[in-house]
């Protein structure tokens, strides 16, 4: 298999020269699972794991390979599996706070040419979901293309396609059932030979079916969801990288039940442009949209320019972008620690 039919370009070849220099041979991580790799390689599938230097060098997880990342490989045991010693730069990534108490960054694929981001059309359709992961697919440097399953399922199609292109201006949108194969054909441009693309969905939303569709044969397990609330379980259990018979490259993912951002200041803009658009005619630049005099957003609701839930959405997602910056800068948590221990001190004297 040649490299550049597993997303090899220009970009990774620049990155790759001093190494190869070195001696070491370019692999892509198809499976990441507890530091077991699998990766593929010009001459094959191979078995992987980490170098000890990579291993110590490497302070925070989102620096370890994820799938679809490019690494800097040496083959040992004759060629029966390899050792990884660097990780190439990515053209573009997913990130989001892992899940947990800790402020640790994950990586969910690398190196993505487009992102699809997968709802249902049953009950558990949600636009403000699917905001969230615009957001996202937004500040991983790929291109978003939304795909709304389940159309068989739909009351209004036709009102659901409206709501969501309001929310996502320029966005192609695709509605689809992944049960019928001659309606994925609309996907064949993003699935070209080398292109890679990645499936980001909550459970149930048919991301599992879609893959079995596009790959000819059941790859990954699929399950019935709930009646009552169209949510499903986790039915794939780790990300892979999985070569497409058009030649193109496809990454299933887990269904994401809590999809907290990272660093998404930029794309936030990017995802509400309508808002921060208006919010420019506001009378105070640091206007929050909510009592104060002059603001051109609140304006916007009451003549019905802008969807009320919309703003809150925007307010909440700025909100937690905060909050994650405060947990990643222990110098912006000392301060706000020391700010509200200067309030507390003011109140009791005050008393």
């Amino acid at each position: 298999m040649q490299l550049e039919t597993l997303g090899w370009g220009p970009f990774q070849a620049r990155s790759f020269e001093a190494l190869a220099a070195d001696g070491y041979s370019a692999a892509r991580v198809g499976l990441a699972e507890r530091e077991q790799y699998q990766l593929y390689t010009a001459e094959g599938e191979l078995p992987g794991k980490l170098a000890g230097k990579l291993r110590h060098i490497s302070t925070a997880a989102a620096d370890l390979p994820a799938v679809g990342d490019w690494v800097a490989i040496h083959r040992q045991d004759n060629g029966q599996y390899a050792t990884i010693h660097q990780v190439l730069p990515r053209q573009s990534q997913f990130v989001r706070q892992a899940a947990g108490t800790r402020s640790v960054a994950q990586v969910l694929a690398a190196n993505i040419d487009t992102a699809f981001l997968v709802s249902g059309l049953d009950q558990d359709f949600n636009l403000r979901r699917i905001e969230r992961y615009l957001v996202m697919a937004w500040e991983s440097g790929a291109t978003p293309v939304i795909l709304l399953n389940k159309v068989d399922l739909s009351a209004d199609l036709a009102g659901q396609t409206v709501a969501v292109a309001a929310i996502a201006p320029g966005v192609p949108i695709i509605p689809l059932s992944a049960l019928q194969r001659d309606s994925l054909a609309a996907l064949e441009p993003y699935l070209q030979s080398s292109q890679t693309a990645v499936l980001l969905g909550s459970s149930g939303v048919g991301k599992s079916t879609l893959t079995n569709q596009l790959m000819g044969k059941p790859v990954q397990a699929t399950q019935a969801v709930r009646a009552d609330d169209s949510r499903g379980r986790h039915t794939t259990t780790h990300r892979q990288l999985l070569v497409l018979p058009t030649g193109g490259l496809l990454i299933d993912t887990p269904g994401l039940r809590e999809l907290q951002l990272w660093q998404a200041e930029d794309s936030l803009g990017h995802t509400f442009e309508e808002i921060e658009a208006i919010a420019a005619d506001c009378r105070f630049r640091d206007c929050q949209h909510a009592q104060e005099p002059g603001c051109a957003v609140q304006q916007a609701i009451e003549l019905g320019q802008l969807e009320a839930s919309r703003l809150a959405s925007y307010r909440k997602l700025q909100r937690e972008q905060r909050y994650q910056q405060q947990r990643q800068d222990p110098q912006a948590q000392a301060n706000t620690k020391a700010r509200w221990k200067q309030i507390t001190k003011a109140m009791r004297q005050q008393r």
